[in-house]
């Protein structure tokens, strides 16, 4: 719940509707929808999470794997997920969604766009991450729990890190890297393009983590990324 609250007071767009909001990043991505599909929840309103890449499938609401099952399940329930089965008990990218729809039928549709293989950090390959045309809202994810660690340690697709920040896969992730990777094009800002970007700096769960964050956002305002669109989150 405190979570849900700290997303409510920061996120101004969680008040309004027709939204299409992609997450990607690292570190909490899936926490992340789930906790903000539950404050369009808790409001009285619906909501539609789905994925452009794969999720696994949520245990607390249903699943639709068809446009018109998707339709029928948002009439009856506060939060749907939407996918095609895929293998290890997940979902993947429904080729079939139709979001107008699901924009007149919910207040917001999410998107998990990116995947991470649970590490805290990433730098994404060419063709990611999958940010589709009706999107309007990115919020780039990190892991707090990233930060001083070896890269090849805590970075997923460590050979696109490596390059991005010239340094090898022993070297010691520091606040300034993570602030190049977050307000990057290459990096967590890629296929933004024109849309609204916030950054959600997640597991700031510790003193030492919160000094971190200071340091992030320090960094990151340098590089054009004003501190009120950083949102910090245990």
């Amino acid at each position: 719940m405190e979570q849900e609250r700290a997303l409510d007071e920061r996120f101004p767009f969680l008040k309004e509707k027709g939204h299409v909001i992609s997450i990607v990043g690292a570190g909490g991505k899936t926490t992340l929808m789930n906790a903000m599909a539950h404050v369009y929840q808790g409001r009285g309103q619906k909501v539609l999470i789905t994925t452009t890449t794969h999720i696994m499938r949520p245990l607390d609401c249903p699943v639709g794997e068809s446009m018109e099952e998707v339709s029928r399940l948002l009439k009856g329930h506060g939060i749907v997920a939407a996918g095609t089965e895929a293998p290890e008990g997940k979902l993947q990218r429904p080729e079939w969604l139709d979001l107008e729809i699901c924009r007149e039928l919910a207040a917001a549709v999410i998107v998990e766009a990116d995947g991470a293989k649970h590490f805290p950090c990433k730098v994404p390959l060419d063709t990611e991450p999958v940010i589709v045309e009706e999107c309007d809202i990115v919020l780039g994810v990190l892991g707090m729990d990233a930060v001083g660690r070896p890269l090849k340690d805590v970075c997923f697709r460590r050979e696109q890190a490596m390059r991005m920040l010239g340094v090898g896969e022993s070297h010691l992730m520091t606040a300034e890297d993570m602030a190049v990777i977050l307000t990057s094009e290459r990096g967590t800002r890629k296929h933004v393009e024109d849309r609204d970007y916030w950054v959600v700096l997640n597991k700031c769960s510790t003193k030492l983590r919160r000094q971190q964050a200071d340091q992030i956002e320090a960094q990151a305002e340098r590089r054009g990324l004003s501190r009120e669109r950083i949102v910090r989150l245990i």
